[in-house]
C-alpha cells in the first residue's frame, strides 16, 4: 500500500532524512522505532504531505504522491495523528470530530457523517459522554482518543500515528493500544511511531528502527526484540544477555 523509496528531507540546509526506503502492506501495523531526533516524525510528515521531500519517492496504492499536499493525501485515504494531539481546544468534541470529515462531508448526507461518528463513539465511549465538552478541558488520554477519532472521521485507508502513548498513564496507554488492535482487526493499515518499544512490538506485525535520519534495522517484531541494537538501546538489556 505504501512504499518509500530513497527519501531525503531537509530543514533549510540541514538534511534530516537520508535515503529512507520502507514499505507498509495493506492491513499491516508497522512500527517505527527510534530515539528523539531520529527523524520519525519528519518521515510521517513527508508521507502526509506536511513536508515536501528533497529527493526520493512516496508511493501510495501504486500512485506517486511525492509532494502532494495534506489535503490531497487525506482525499487519497492517508490520515495523520500528529505528536502532541493538536486538537482544537476551544471547540467541542463534536466540532473536532466533524472537522475530521471535511474531505467528504459536502458530498454526502448528514446521516452518513453521523454514521461515521457513531463508529468513533463505539470505539471511544468516553467521547460520546463528553461530546458537548470543550476539547481543552478533556484529560490527556481523552484528548488522544479525540485526536485518533478525528483522524478516523476522515475514513482513512491508512492511519499515521505519532507517539500515541506520550505522557499518558499506563492504564490509558493500554486502552489506546487496545484500540489500535481493534483497528487492525477491522483491516486498517497503520504506521505507528512509538517510543514505548515494548508496547509497539506487542501490537505491530513488523517494524523499522531509525537512527540519525536513516533506517538502521528492519524486520519482524520478534527479530527486532531479539536484535542487539534494540535490546541494548531500547529494552534495557545488556548485549549478549538477552532474556
Amino acid at each position: 500500500m505504501l512504499r518509500i523509496e530513497g527519501l531525503h528531507a531537509s530543514y533549510g540546509r540541514t538534511e534530516v532524512l537520508h535515503d529512507i526506503t520502507i514499505e507498509v502492506n495493506e492491513g499491516e501495523v508497522v512500527c517505527l522505532l527510534g530515539a528523539n531526533g531520529a527523524g520519525k516524525s519528519t518521515l510521517l510528515s513527508c508521507i502526509s504531505g506536511v513536508i515536501c521531500p528533497t529527493r526520493g519517492k512516496v508511493l501510495f496504492s501504486g500512485a506517486d504522491v511525492t509532494g502532494e499536499t495534506p489535503h490531497q493525501m487525506v482525499r487519497r485515504g492517508v490520515c495523520h495523528v500528529p505528536e502532541g494531539k493538536q486538537i482544537f481546544q476551544s471547540l467541542t468534541v463534536l466540532e473536532n470530530l466533524r472537522l475530521g470529515s471535511y474531505s467528504y462531508a459536502s458530498r454526502v448526507g448528514r446521516e452518513e457523517v453521523a454514521a461515521e461518528m457513531d463508529k468513533i463513539f463505539a470505539l471511544f465511549p468516553r467521547l460520546q459522554e463528553r461530546k458537548t465538552q470543550l476539547a481543552g478541558t478533556l484529560s490527556g488520554g481523552e484528548q488522544q482518543m479525540l485526536a485518533i477519532g478525528r483522524a478516523l472521521m476522515g475514513r482513512p485507508k491508512m492511519l499515521l500515528t505519532d507517539e500515541p502513548s506520550l505522557g499518558l498513564a499506563p492504564l490509558i496507554i493500554k486502552e489506546i493500544f487496545k484500540t489500535v488492535e481493534t483497528l487492525r482487526q477491522l483491516g486498517l493499515t497503520i504506521l505507528l511511531v512509538e517510543q514505548n518499544v515494548r508496547v509497539a512490538l506487542e501490537v505491530a506485525d513488523r517494524g523499522y528502527v531509525m537512527q540519525n535520519g536513516s533506517i538502521a534495522l528492519g524486520g519482524s517484531c520478534e527479530q527486532l526484540a531479539n536484535s542487539e541494537l534494540v535490546a541494548a538501546a531500547y529494552l534495557g538489556k545488556q548485549l549478549g544477555h538477552r532474556g
